[in-house]
């Protein structure tokens, strides 16, 4: 799979962005939001191996892309989507980002992407994010694309040895049809 927006391409990992990937997966504050701790190369190389056996499958559910400033040839992140539930049509979204390019609007605009291709290519009927309620940037994140808070679960998961809380953001495809159509 391969997208284009308007400053973006997003495209399938390959085992030769693991050196890119790890830039910023060996960063404990890239990483202090995710349920993994900092990564080496190593591990950076085998989460893409991993990530490149959904591709063939059929159908696929999981959608896990690089994100690259195309003019550098520059990778800068990853953004999925995953359909958890088949029989009703739902999906999660996650993205991380190297910090040199936090606040710059990347992840919404690839996220925008990969929520029209959810909605519109693979006819979901609900997307959400789940994110800690300190993760004040993702959960801007969300509501840039329109989801709408849900639900705040108390102590909802063990997250690297601790609970944690989170946050459940969420859209329907007639919420998402109601946006593209103004």
């Amino acid at each position: 799979m391969q997208v284009r927006t308007q400053r973006l391409l997003l495209r399938e990992l390959e085992e030769s962005d693991a050196a890119a990937c790890n830039e910023y997966e060996r960063d404990p504050e890239v990483v202090r939001w995710q349920s993994n701790d900092t990564r080496t190369l190593v591990e950076s190389l085998e989460y893409i191996r991993k990530s490149r056996l959904t591709i063939n499958a059929s159908p696929r559910r999981t959608f896990d892309l690089a994100v690259v400033l195309p003019g550098e040839d520059r990778l800068i992140g990853r953004a999925g989507l995953h359909v958890t539930e088949p029989g009703i049509r739902e999906g999660t979204l996650w993205y991380v980002l190297h910090p040199s390019c936090w606040g710059k609007g990347y992840i919404p605009e690839a996220m925008q992407a990969l929520v029209d291709h959810g909605f519109g290519q693979l006819g979901l009927h609900r997307l959400f994010v789940d994110c800690d309620p300190a993760n004040v940037a993702s959960a801007r994140v969300a509501e840039k694309l329109g989801m709408r808070r849900e639900a705040h679960f108390l102590e909802y998961a063990r997250i690297k040895g601790a609970w944690a809380d989170t946050l459940i953001y969420a859209m329907l495809e007639r919420e998402w049809k109601a946006r593209k159509s103004i």
